[in-house]
C-alpha cells in the first residue's frame, strides 16, 4: 500500500517551511515539496530588516537557517515541481514530473511568480541581459547602463542595489505615482546615476547577443534608451492555477481566510498565494503556523 502523508506542504517559501515546524513539532508525518529551492521571492533580498529579533539578514542566510530547522525535525524537503492535483479524491493527490504522493491534507504555500512586461524581445534576452533578480545578475553589469522596470518597492530596492556599481540606472515608470517606500524614493532621487523616467512604457527589447537599448512610448512619444539590461520588477502572480476546484479570485489568489481554510475541507492556502491584505516575511510565517492549527483542528474535529 503506497504512503499516505498526514499532510503534503506544496512550497518550501517561510509559509511553508513554518507550517513543517510547526506541524512536525506536533507529531505530524509531513513532506514538503518545492520545484526549485527553498525560499521564494525572499531569497532576491539582500537585506531584510523587518523581521523581528533579526537586526538585518539576507534572505538566503534567513532561508538557509529555515530550511535547516525543517531538516533537522525529521522532515524531507524534497525538489519535485508539482504539475497536478486531485482533492476530491480521499487521500488527496499530489501529483509531480516523478512521482504522486497521497495525503490526508494539504497546505497549498506555492507562492507567487515574477511577472513580465510580456513585450517583443523580453523571453529572448532572459538571461542575457533581461534580469528578474538585480541582486542575481547586478554584478554582470557593472559600469555600465540598466534600467528598472516597475515603481514599488522591489523596484526600489533593485536600483538601490545597482547604482552602486553601475554607471547609470534609469528607473521606468507608467505613472508618476510610486508605491515603493518614500524614504528609499527620496534616497534615489538624490542619486546622481539615477533617473526617473515617468509616465513610460517599455515596448520593445533591442539587441545583437545580449540587450543593447530598450524602446519606450511616453504618453504616445516613442524612443530608444540605449542599456545593457533590464531589470523586470513589475509585481508578481500567484502560482495557483494547478490546484484543481480550488476557489480564486480574479487576480488568481486563492480564497482563503486567516484561518487559512479554502473551500475544500483539508486543503489549506499559506503566505503569497493567498487572499491577504500584506504579504511580508512574518505574515507567511503566520499562516504557516495558523494553517497547520486550522489542520490540527480540523482532525480533532472527526475524532
Amino acid at each position: 500500500m503506497e504512503k499516505t502523508y498526514d499532510a503534503v506542504i506544496v512550497g518550501a517559501g517561510t509559509a511553508g517551511l513554518t507550517a513543517a515546524i510547526y506541524g512536525a513539532r506536533a507529531g505530524l508525518d509531513l513532506l514538503v515539496l518545492e520545484k526549485s529551492y527553498p525560499g521564494g521571492q525572499i531569497i532576491y533580498a539582500p537585506h531584510i530588516e523587518n523581521i523581528p529579533g533579526f537586526r538585518s539578514v539576507s534572505g538566503v542566510d534567513f532561508i538557509e537557517g529555515l530550511a535547516d530547522q525543517v531538516k533537522r525535525l525529521g522532515v524531507k524537503i524534497m525538489t519535485e515541481q508539482v504539475t497536478e492535483t486531485c482533492f476530491v479524491l480521499e487521500p488527496k493527490r499530489i501529483i509531480t514530473k516523478k512521482n504522486e504522493y497521497r495525503a490526508k491534507s494539504v497546505i497549498i504555500a506555492a507562492g507567487a511568480e515574477k511577472r513580465k512586461i510580456g513585450c517583443p524581445g523580453e523571453e529572448k534576452f532572459t538571461g542575457r541581459g533581461v534580469s528578474y533578480c538585480a541582486s542575481c545578475d547586478g554584478a554582470f553589469y557593472s559600469g555600465k547602463d540598466v534600467c528598472v522596470v516597475g515603481g514599488g518597492n522591489t523596484a526600489f530596492d533593485d536600483a538601490v542595489y545597482l547604482a552602486k556599481t553601475a554607471s547609470a540606472v534609469h528607473i521606468i515608470h507608467r505613472s508618476d505615482n510610486f508605491r515603493g517606500n518614500t524614504k528609499t524614493y527620496e534616497f534615489l532621487k538624490g542619486q546622481p546615476n539615477v533617473n526617473f523616467i515617468t509616465h513610460t512604457t517599455v515596448t520593445k527589447i533591442n539587441g545583437g547577443s545580449s540587450v543593447e537599448s530598450v524602446e519606450t512610448d511616453t504618453k504616445g512619444k516613442t524612443d530608444t534608451l540605449p542599456v545593457s539590461a533590464v531589470f523586470v520588477a513589475v509585481g508578481t502572480a500567484p502560482a495557483s492555477e494547478i490546484f484543481s476546484g480550488v476557489s480564486t479570485d480574479n487576480g488568481g489568489y486563492i480564497i482563503a481566510g486567516e484561518d487559512c481554510r479554502t473551500n475544500i475541507p483539508g486543503v489549506y492556502a499559506a503566505g503569497d498565494i493567498r487572499t491577504k491584505s500584506l504579504r511580508q516575511v512574518v505574515t507567511a510565517a503566520n499562516d504557516g503556523a495558523v494553517a497547520i492549527s486550522s489542520l490540527l483542528s480540523d482532525i480533532a474535529a472527526t475524532h
